[in-house]
């Protein structure tokens, strides 16, 4: 079994969605003792953001620059793991109402038609049903359902909307919201999430 694990925060060790995604593999890799994991710090080491130069590569023109090269292999290499994992763990934290750019920048080189989904007479079709995705998401202030300020997640609703654009129907988020409200209100957050997280299905 394989676990791809990918953080996508850029506040390092301050950050609530990397300490829950590191619970959730913990508690991954104590029910499967024989899981592969491998980890990917989007923050730390962001893959680029598209441009015409990939999309002419991905269309058949050579790539202009080294640079480009090794660009476009550290995406083959980031769609490859998606496509091999089983379980795929992501720390998700809302930035500005969604995703940050760096985990954006990740799921424009895992969203490749032909791979992970294909467009049919009968409209798309996902190709990456068959995982398990569990997204470890931190929010300063409160968007849950019937929030007032639930219309502002374009977090969790786009994370929801491309992974099951992609075919992916078991898909678990473990939430730590109003992290920013208050000392007591981050506290009580964090701790049930990590409630939340002991209780996950294995």
């Amino acid at each position: 079994m394989k676990l791809l694990h990918i953080d996508a925060s850029i506040l390092g060790q301050n950050s609530v969605s990397r300490q829950l995604s590191s619970a959730i593999v913990m508690r991954l890799r104590k029910a499967h003792p024989g899981i592969e994991v491998s980890y990917t710090d989007l923050g730390a080491e962001p893959i680029g953001h598209l441009t015409a130069a990939h999309l002419a590569a991905a269309q058949g023109a050579t790539p202009e620059s080294p640079s480009l090269l090794e660009d476009l292999a550290r995406g083959g290499k980031a769609l490859e793991e998606f496509l091999a994992a089983d379980i795929v763990v992501v720390g998700a934290p809302m930035y500005n109402f969604s995703v940050s750019s760096q985990l954006k920048a990740w799921i424009d080189r895992i969203a490749v038609a032909g791979k992970t989904f294909r467009y049919t007479e009968n409209g798309p079709e996902g190709l990456a049903g068959a995982k398990k995705v569990i997204v470890a998401s931190s929010r300063g202030g409160l968007y849950r359902p019937q929030s007032p300020a639930a219309l502002l997640d374009h977090q969790e609703s786009y994370l929801r909307g491309v992974f099951g654009f992609l075919g992916i129907t078991d898909l678990t988020f473990v939430r730590a919201e109003g992290l920013n409200i208050s000392p007591d209100q981050r506290q009580a957050a964090i701790e049930a999430a990590t409630a939340e997280i002991a209780r996950l299905a294995a």
